[in-house]
C-alpha cells in the first residue's frame, strides 16, 4: 500500500506535467490532477474515458430503423398508384364520341 502511494505522489498530470497527480483513471490508466478528473457512477474518470462511455450506443436492433420509412415511403406509393388508377378509369367512362366533335 505505501508503495502505491509514493509511486502517485511521484506521478504527474498527464495533462498539466507541473502538477502533481491525485487520481489514476482506472479505464486508461493515466494519472491526472484534481481538475482532470470527474466521478462517475462512483468512479473516477478523466474527460477523455468519460466522453467515451457517455456515447450513446446503438442497440443491435437498430438496424431496421430505415423500415418505418420504407414502409411509409410503400403506403404512400400505393395510395398514390391507386388514385391514378381511379382517374384513368373515370377517364375511360368518358364516351368516345364525346372526343369526335373537335374543338381544338
Amino acid at each position: 500500500m505505501e508503495a502505491a502511494v509514493l509511486s502517485l505522489r511521484q506521478q504527474r498530470c498527464f495533462n498539466h506535467p507541473q502538477r502533481e497527480a491525485s487520481a489514476r483513471c482506472p479505464e486508461c490508466g493515466k494519472f491526472y490532477c484534481r481538475e482532470c478528473i470527474t466521478e462517475h457512477d462512483d468512479r473516477v474518470l478523466c474527460a477523455a474515458c468519460l466522453a467515451k462511455l457517455s456515447v450513446k450506443k446503438t442497440p443491435r436492433s437498430e438496424w431496421w430503423g430505415w423500415m418505418p420509412k420504407l414502409t411509409l415511403a410503400l403506403v404512400a406509393f400505393a395510395i398514390v398508384f391507386i388514385l391514378w388508377l381511379i382517374f384513368g378509369n373515370l377517364l375511360l367512362l368518358i364516351p368516345s364520341h364525346y372526343h369526335d366533335k373537335g374543338g381544338w
